[in-house]
């Protein structure tokens, strides 16, 4: 029944960021007097905004790619890749509030992580489709 705690627990941390960027903007909404539904107004405000955006976009895709890797690799490494794109996404959005300009190096590690389980994952579907 349990066969993937690894990468849940993985999940649950993600899905910990996902809360965590939604309480900063409502946090800098209030700080910086952004009333809602306004998205602009104040750059650090904006800043926020664009992190939690981003990091449910990303979130949308990483997600299921991992689960699939989990489902299709094994468990240990899909805990291991999601660490790794869990730690890329906080450097970018640790970076990306104090300057976006330095936000690349965040984004790429994420990135790199999405990119290894997505054609790992994808080989593995693919083989188990065709059967070899």
């Amino acid at each position: 029944m349990h066969d993937y705690p690894l990468t849940a627990g993985t999940t649950l941390l993600i899905v910990l960021l996902m809360f965590g960027t939604a309480w900063n903007v409502g946090r800098a909404r209030e700080k910086y007097g952004v009333k809602a539904p306004a998205t602009t107004g104040n750059e650090y405000f904006e800043r926020a905004y664009r992190i939690q955006l981003n990091t449910m976009e990303w979130a949308m895709v990483f997600l299921p790619t991992l689960w699939l890797f989990a489902a299709y690799v094994n468990d240990r490494y899909a805990m291991l890749a999601g660490l790794i794109g869990l730690a890329g996404r906080v450097l970018y959005a640790v970076s990306y509030q104090r300057d976006p300009a330095t936000r690349g190096t965040g984004f790429m590690i994420g990135m790199i992580a999405f990119g290894i389980i997505g054609l790992w994952a994808g080989f593995a579907v693919l083989r188990t489709l065709v059967g070899f």
